[in-house]
């Protein structure tokens, strides 16, 4: 008989997913099976596999030592080397704040939040090599639960990226990014001279195809899979034709922000995709520029007076700028309190 015990990172989650990663070799309908049998048992019962999973259940598995090891993959630990290599070698990435459940990173432009081949080292990649790093977390401890960003930015979007440690946290993490009750901002710098602060509505369709997003302005016109989006700007600086923007993501589609502003004729600077192709030459030329300048820098958290966030219950965490982005706004004079 093999007793599991439930920690911190398996509670909240149902027994058959516990299973599933537990035992990866077992098929499910053999799963299913060995529930209703009673071979496998949760606390000291039949079991469906519906149930929801709480810290110190006990999963009993009735199984002969070798039925256990191979269904288990006993003694073929995960591979880490990802993860100890990315923390080596992907530069500039910062810990904002962290506690038991969550962390905030701040990712720089260039790299990735997650992998788009299974070669790419990312930033999920960071994370896991940090926590084992500074021992957060055991390699065995990886058997069931993985921590994981929660949330996305482009490749060459510096900013803000939410992060659950534990299960609990993740899943509170994309609660609040669900209901939209964490609000997120980001700053900017675009073409042309916006004056005051707007909201924009509109339908997002992706070309998966190309990566790309074409904008719609009303349901009509889009495609019947697009997305509706909403994007909060508010000018904070003006000068010459460029204009520093504070938005506030609302609903979160790829490359909404981007695509967003290109639709009403005020692309980013240095957005090779949706931007302005002359102006980005000059960018590249004056500033080096090689990338959209667009910096996830607040993240606001609501009230929860319980639970995996209450420690981060309404506060508030600032990004710094990154050092190019500080520079392209002194050199074009786009400070905070330039006329607007």
């Amino acid at each position: 008989m093999q007793l599991l015990t439930i920690g911190k990172n398996q509670a909240g989650q149902r027994l058959d997913k516990f299973l599933k990663k537990a035992l990866p070799n077992a098929g499910t309908g053999f799963l299913y099976k060995m529930l209703r049998k009673k071979n496998i048992t949760l606390n000291g019962k039949r079991a469906e596999g519906k149930e929801i999973l709480a810290q110190g259940d006990e999963v009993k598995c009735f199984f002969s030592e070798e039925t256990y090891a191979s269904l288990s993959g006993a003694g073929a630990a995960e591979d880490t080397s990802d993860y100890r290599k990315a923390y080596r070698s992907l530069k500039d990435i910062s810990v904002l704040y962290e506690d038991e459940n969550i962390l905030l990173l701040n990712k720089p432009a260039g790299v990735l939040t997650q992998k788009a081949k299974p070669e790419d080292l990312s930033l999920n990649e960071w994370l896991i090599g940090h926590l084992l790093a500074a021992g957060a977390i055991k390699e065995t401890d990886l058997a069931t639960f993985h921590p994981s960003v929660c949330n996305r930015l482009d490749r060459n979007t510096s900013g803000i990226v939410l992060c659950g440690k534990t299960l609990a946290g993740s899943q509170a993490l994309s609660r609040i990014i669900k209901d939209r009750s964490v609000k997120k901002y980001y700053q900017t710098v675009c073409k042309g001279k916006i004056l005051q602060e707007s909201t924009l509505e509109g339908y997002l369709y992706k070309d998966e195809r190309t990566n790309t997003v074409q904008v719609f302005p009303d349901m009509a016109e889009a495609p019947e899979d697009a997305s509706f989006i909403k994007t909060i700007y508010t000018p904070s600086a003006v000068a010459g034709e460029y204009t520093l923007l504070t938005v506030e993501l609302v609903t979160g589609k790829t490359h909404q922000i981007r695509a967003h502003l290109a639709s009403t004729g005020h692309p980013l600077l240095g957005d090779t995709k949706y931007g302005d192709s002359k102006l980005n030459r000059r960018m590249q030329s004056e500033y080096s520029l090689h990338h959209q300048l667009l910096h996830a820098g607040r993240v606001c958290f609501p009230e929860e007076a319980e639970g995996p966030l209450a420690k981060v219950s309404g506060q508030t965490f600032d990004a710094p700028l990154p050092h190019k982005f500080a520079e392209i706004l002194q050199a074009l004079n786009l400070t905070p309190d330039s006329a607007c």
